[in-house]
């Protein structure tokens, strides 16, 4: 046997058994995170989530009863504010919208006798901390609105689907717990769910988790 033809074996070999560690570390590291408990399909009770937060882009309506000259339909601004008349720069993010209708009642309340304000969401996108945020390999990567009982069948049907290239069995879900503000990592079973019908990989979703697609190496 030639020395060329010796290190070319060698070579294969090598190679072969970096594949082969590759594989043992895909593997080891799909195992490592922890999983969530299986959810059902259709929750036994249906309730309400927590209270919407107003985000960037929100439209909302503002109702001045008996004035309606001061109400008005409003998108909020990428900065969190909105403007209605009379009210200049009203900040909006981070507030329910019965707390925003608490503070345009105070500042209308500079002008005329207990006003009474409704704010209503037609269209809404949510704070971050409120959206489901799906990257990666996905028909198409998108931010959606958290509603309640949300889970993970429910954002993958969003969503598309997995790309053709997905592997959905090594995807993540962060979470972040803002009591602790701490951040925590999920193992999900993508491809055990859509692609093979198993129901205990669907589980249930929280307001502000970020869910992370790889593509597949083959």
């Amino acid at each position: 046997m030639s020395a060329a033809f010796k290190n070319v074996t060698l070579a294969k070999m090598a190679i072969s058994i970096g594949l082969a560690s590759l594989a043992l570390a895909g593997c080891a590291s799909t195992s490592s995170a922890p999983e969530l408990p299986p959810a059902s399909f259709v929750s036994k009770q249906q309730g309400p989530s927590e209270e919407y937060v107003i985000g960037p882009l929100d439209e909302l309506t503002i109702f001045v009863w008996r004035n309606p000259e001061l109400g008005a339909k409003v998108q909020v601004r990428p900065d969190g504010r909105i403007t209605t008349p009379l009210i200049t720069d009203m900040p909006a993010v981070g507030k329910t919208p019965a707390i925003l209708a608490e503070d345009l009642t105070k500042q209308l309340s500079q002008y005329i006798n207990e006003p009474l304000v409704s704010v209503i969401v037609n269209n809404f996108s949510g704070t971050f901390s409120q959206q489901i945020r799906i990257v990666g390999a996905t028909e198409k990567p998108a931010a959606i609105p958290y509603r309640a009982n949300m889970t993970l069948l429910d954002a993958m049907i969003a969503v598309g689907g997995l790309s053709e290239f997905a592997a959905g069995n090594k995807a993540r879900l962060i979470r972040y717990n803002s009591g602790t503000g701490t951040q925590k990592e999920y193992a999900l079973r993508i491809d055990d769910l859509l692609h093979r019908g198993q129901t205990k990989a669907n589980v249930m979703l929280s307001p502000g988790d970020v869910i992370i697609i790889p593509k597949s190496m083959f």
